[in-house]
């Protein structure tokens, strides 16, 4: 049992190996379905279920006949927001230039009613100039009208059918009983001009009408826009971080969608009209500004559009070829801007599923009518956004989200259990294509045995269990049949990898064999019962020099500590790699202290162990970063960067401090790697001298410059992790330093006591990167995409001041700083994607 003493005969250890966990039904770590709750519970649902559904349901119905009485008010107002995020950044552009809001607002409403008079006068021309050229078509028209119809009443193939039909139909109609009474028609007298104006005003004056309230909403929301935002946060409440990131994007993802939407209706619109105008249609211009316009109504405006120009080259030529450029110009426009611009640029700025969007138009357009076709999609855009930050609308984000809702190793643990193993295969086969081997084993096989792992005690069955471990072995076979990317190695196996406790268990020994053998070192597999005494005297370990243990169980401190024990004393100098492949971060240090040379979570982390464990590295314990290609330039592009002048330290310090407050780590430096050493040039404790909960240097040591930060980590460039990130050029992130085989030996960094690492590059314009803006901690953790984006763009924040401005050497005295730039990255700014 974990924590107990290893069982003193081997019937007990065989007792141990079959006795169910004392541990109770396992939990999911970070970052899985059903964290914290019991596998097997129903998720929390109660009694209350039913009533909770019941009143969703119930003020599902409530908000949609609000929004469909409440019409008339809502759909101006909500026209009027969705054209204030088309004209806000011009507003914000004036407001810079330093003209008062309502004079922006004024400036920018004058340019838009002034360019949509301008458009109506210019499209008027081209209706009247239209419509008095249309009598001319006429005889065109009913020339071709005659030909069509005398060649549709040509003997044909199907005449003698037609005219049967024809005759059984007239019978039929004959056969009728005839009515005795007369037929009486009524006809209604032609209405009277004034008639006839009052139905043309009210059929035009209520989308004036609209048209006019939409204005003065929209008026009113520009010159108001911060008080309104205000408002709004205060009526969401709660988190106010959440609200105000579900705004944030909403406002993003709406710009970025109209503005794409935009871009997208010109590049189909200016080509239109020009083709038409080549071909000869009258009124080239009107029509592709209709093109343009009948876009913004999704599914049937291109149809709509389409129709105009079709009908008149119809009309105006005499013969066919007009109508034929026409239907092939409109064709190869289609193509093009469905296949090639849309997914460029619109298809990725709503994040809306092909259904959402059709389900969406739908409900808009039975709600709102005309007016809610063509606002569906930015409608539709606010309800996911603001659902993936309301827990309590997160179903709509299922409901309408383009993106998977199930993360690939949980999809493929579902495939295997749902015995679809052709799909299993496929996803196998491709994410090795594209990512390899090994990252498919760490990125979805070895995630679904770990839930496989979870799921074994409290929701699987036997033919669940059976399913996964055929359909593993399955995938293995095929990948087994690739072509080896180079030949494997000759010689008796270097490395010898083992299951522990369950099946799963010899799986993930197998995958890391197969990864090994690809990378062309000897391996084998072992499959036995370790615990039991015969397996020991059969083993043998002949030439082997690394003994992987794949092990899933969340703590196998017992099992492997009897394990080693036993090993040792039969081979000394074995080294032994324990895969815990489900031991959460905490029991790290226990697991280590068992009796095993290294640790790995991760298959590529276990070929690096045995790698390091393998090669002379081993015994220094790390792995030194090796030196860029380029490095003679990088040097002399250092040395005349004047980088290591006392000029930038300031600068450099406060953006150390800065990192340092925004990450909430206790370590942030900004270093510089030569030659031989790591310069610390900036650091987040210079201005006290100590750093939050920093570690100081050695007592001994003499002051470094900038504080007691810069003296500790002013190290050999063998020891320095930022030495990696000059190498590969990118940011460098060690989620904890004790996992990671290039580091978990490092005697400076544990001296520190660090366990978490990140760092940016700091390049010049040349792309020579001079050293790294890192941050520490002395316990695990994880850093999101969103946040390594802030780090880099941090760092190159930092590094343009100094080419910007003239460079200053290094023997520039402190008290001629350069000139003042400050960093344009300040806390929550949103980094550009």
């Amino acid at each position: 049992m974990p924590g107990s003493d290893p069982p003193s005969s081997f019937g007990e250890a065989a007792a141990q190996r079959h006795a169910p966990e004392e541990a109770g039904p396992a939990e999911a770590p970070s970052g899985w379905p059903g964290r914290g709750r019991r596998w097997g519970d129903a998720g929390g649902t109660s009694g209350m279920a039913p009533l909770r559904v019941a009143a969703a349901a119930v003020t599902g119905v409530i908000v949609v006949a609000g929004l469909y009485f409440g019409r008339e008010l809502l759909v101006p107002l909500t026209v009027a927001f969705l054209l204030s995020f088309v004209l806000e950044p011009a507003v914000v552009r004036l407001k810079r230039r330093r003209l008062p809001r309502a004079a922006a607002v004024a400036v920018v409403v004058t340019l838009m009613l002034a360019a949509l008079a301008a458009a109506t006068l210019v499209l008027s021309e081209q209706v009247r100039a239209l419509s008095a050229e249309l009598p001319r078509y006429e005889a065109t028209i009913r020339g071709k009208i005659r030909d069509l119809n005398r060649t549709l009443t040509q003997p044909g193939a199907l005449e003698g059918a037609a005219r049967t039909l024809e005759t059984v139909r007239q019978e039929v109609k004959e056969a009728q009983p005839k009515s005795p009474l007369p037929t009486v028609q009524v006809e209604t007298a032609p209405p009277s001009p004034l008639d006839a104006a009052m139905a043309w005003l009210e059929a035009v004056g209520g989308p004036l009408a609209s048209a006019g309230i939409s204005f003065v909403f929209l008026v009113l929301i520009l010159l108001d826009r911060q008080a309104l935002r205000d408002r709004m946060l205060r009526l969401l409440g709660g988190d106010l971080h959440r609200t105000t990131d579900a705004m944030d994007e909403a406002s993003g993802r709406i710009s970025k969608y109209l503005l794409m939407q935009l871009v997208v209706n010109a590049t189909y619109g200016i080509p239109m009209g020009l083709g038409l105008w080549l071909i000869g249609v009258p009124g080239a211009m009107l029509w592709g500004v209709v093109a343009a316009l009948m876009r913004f109504i999704p599914f049937i405006g291109p149809f709509i559009a389409a129709a105009f120009p079709l009908t008149l080259a119809f009309a105006v030529d005499p013969g066919w070829s007009m109508l034929v450029w026409t239907a092939l110009l409109i064709t190869v426009l289609e193509l093009v801007s469905n296949n090639v611009v849309e997914p460029l640029l619109y298809g990725p700025s709503t994040g809306l599923s092909a259904m959402s969007l059709i389900v969406s138009a739908t409900f808009w357009v039975l709600l709102w009518g005309p007016v809610g076709l063509v606002i569906s999609t930015p409608l539709t855009v606010c309800i996911l956004v603001f659902s993936r930050h309301i827990p309590g609308l997160q179903f709509m984000e299922v409901l309408l989200g383009s993106q998977p809702v199930l993360d690939a190793p949980t999809r493929f643990y579902q495939r295997l259990i749902a015995d679809d193993l052709e799909e299993v295969v496929d996803m196998a086969e491709e994410h090795v294509a594209a990512d390899g081997l090994v990252a498919f084993y760490d990125d979805i096989a070895i995630p679904a045995l770990r839930l496989a792992s979870l799921h074994r005690q409290h929701a699987a069955d036997a033919e669940h269990r059976l399913r996964v471990l055929e359909g593993m072995e399955r995938v293995m076979v095929e990948l087994e049949q690739r072509p080896a990317p180079q030949s494997p190695a000759a010689g008796p196996p270097q490395v010898v990898a083992m299951g522990g406790k369950w099946e799963i268990d010899l799986l993930a020994a197998r995958m890391v064999v197969q990864a090994l053998q690809e990378a062309g070192v000897p391996a084998r597999v072992l499959d036995g019962d370790f615990t039991s005494s015969s397996f020991f005297q059969r083993l043998d370990l002949h030439g082997a020099r690394i003994l992987c243990l794949s092990v899933f169980a969340a703590e196998p401190q017992a099992q492997v500590r009897f394990l080693c024990r036993r090993l040792r004393r039969r081979w000394p100098d074995l080294k032994i790699v324990l895969a815990a492949w489900s031991a959460p971060a905490e029991n790290l240090a226990s697991v280590r202290d068992s009796g095993v040379n290294a640790v790995a979570s991760g298959v590529k982390e276990v070929l690096a162990a045995t790698a390091q464990l393998a090669g002379p590295s081993a015994a220094a314990g790390h792995e030194p970063a090796p030196l860029p290609e380029d490095e003679p330039q990088r040097l002399a592009a250092l040395r005349g960067s004047g980088i290591l002048g006392e000029s930038h330290r300031p600068a450099f310090d406060r953006m150390a401090r800065r990192a340092a407050d925004i990450f909430d780590v206790p370590i942030a430096l900004v270093t510089v790697v030569d030659e031989e050493l790591q310069h610390v040039v900036g650091s987040s404790d210079a201005a006290s001298g100590t750093g939050r909960d920093a570690p100081a240097g050695d007592a001994g040591a003499p002051p470094a410059r900038g504080g007691a930060l810069a003296n500790a980590f002013r190290w050999a460039r063998s020891d320095s992790v930022c030495s990696h990130v000059v190498h590969e050029k990118s940011t460098v992130v060690v989620e904890d330093v004790a996992r990671d085989p290039r580091f978990a030996g490092n005697a400076a960094l544990q001296a520190q006591g660090v366990r978490f690492y990140a760092g940016a590059p700091l390049a010049d314009p040349q792309g020579q990167v001079f050293g790294a803006l890192c941050l520490m901690d002395t316990q695990p953790r994880e850093l999101s995409e969103r946040e390594r984006r802030l780090l880099q763009t941090m760092a190159q924040d930092l590094m343009e001041p100094l080419f910007a401005a003239p460079v200053a050497s290094p023997e520039t005295p402190a008290d001629e700083p350069p000139a003042a730039s400050s960093a344009s990255t300040t806390v929550g700014q949103p980094v550009p994607e």
